[in-house]
């Protein structure tokens, strides 16, 4: 069904970048791979793809069928995408918790959303579940497929061809991959790429500092949007991993404006997490080495946000 004449072909291919002004002399070079280039300007365009064909692929989505899903706003402007591109209606379990570009971004592409209140726009373990909930309880209707992220192994499947990318972009010179927590999907898939690939490469999770559960923290409320759900993804493996670096909301936006105003890279939240973390790691392997990680999504998504109407 994919193929470079359709729209879904212009995912993936997205360019990998040197940072040149933030990263400190003695440190390794960190690379950034640029997933704001995809259609919708997320990496999420990845997971969706794959999950949405190898559901039709299986059979579990039949032509007259309905994808149901629940989602901080990326991964569902892409499963939008797909199914905009693919012919299938979808019905969107969102928040207010979750930038407004976003949401209307899933309703341009045709779907219909349904936004849960939250706690004075955090991101708790109370919100995801109860967006879980009502999608779960919407995907009981004839005919509709749940793509359910944290649970589908589809979605990790999705992450190959960014691992693959990422392998050849370097040379195969992958010291340490770093990468934000929240379904655990895409740190599972590149993590099983790189791995077999080189077994020495280290894999760092991200996770809000207020939000620390993967350290066996307690679960809180954070606005670094699209990670740090409040409790361990299902699908999440610990042993793929070397270490766990938690970074604050404050800490995630002061960077997420230091990339765009000194290296002109316009990104979301969770991808200065990752630069925060990217850092630390290249602090601690010195020069020579390559540290890589994601801006996984495009700053226009959250023009309407503090992110930047505060900067």
């Amino acid at each position: 069904m994919t193929g470079k004449r359709d729209v879904s072909g212009s995912v993936g291919g997205t360019p990998l970048v040197e940072l040149k002004r933030i990263v400190p002399a003695g440190h390794a070079r960190v690379l950034v791979k640029v997933e704001g280039q995809n259609p919708t300007g997320s990496m999420k365009d990845r997971m969706a793809l794959s999950v949405i064909d190898r559901a039709v692929e299986s059979g579990r989505l039949q032509p007259s069928g309905t994808v149901v899903e629940y989602t901080g706003g990326s991964t569902g402007t892409s499963l939008a995408f797909v199914c905009a591109a693919r012919g299938f209606p979808i019905t969107v379990v969102t928040s207010d918790a979750f930038s407004q570009e976003k949401r209307d971004h899933m309703r341009a592409l045709g779907a219909n959303v349904i936004e849960l209140e939250s706690e004075r726009g955090k991101t708790t373990k109370e919100l995801i579940q109860r967006m879980i909930a009502k999608a779960a309880e919407l995907s009981a209707a004839p005919g509709a497929f749940f793509a359910d992220q944290f649970n589908n192994p589809d979605a990790a499947a999705g992450y190959g061809s960014l691992a693959d990318e990422v392998w050849h972009q370097t040379g195969g010179r992958v010291d340490a991959f770093v990468q934000s927590v929240g379904t655990a999907q895409c740190i599972r898939g590149v993590a099983t790429v790189f791995r077999s690939r080189n077994p020495d490469a280290r894999i760092i999770a991200v996770e809000p500092s207020e939000s620390p559960v993967l350290s066996g923290g307690t679960p809180g409320a954070h606005k670094i949007e699209g990670v740090g759900a409040g409790f361990i993804p299902p699908l999440w493996n610990a042993d793929l991993v070397d270490d766990i670096i938690s970074v604050s909301t404050s800490a995630a936006k002061r960077m997420a404006r230091r990339l765009a105003k000194e290296e002109a890279l316009f990104s979301g939240t969770s991808s200065g997490a990752n630069v925060v973390a990217a850092l630390r790691v290249a602090d601690q392997l010195g020069p020579g080495k390559t540290v890589v990680t994601l801006l996984c999504d495009s700053g226009l998504k959250y023009l309407s946000t503090d992110l930047y109407s505060a900067s």
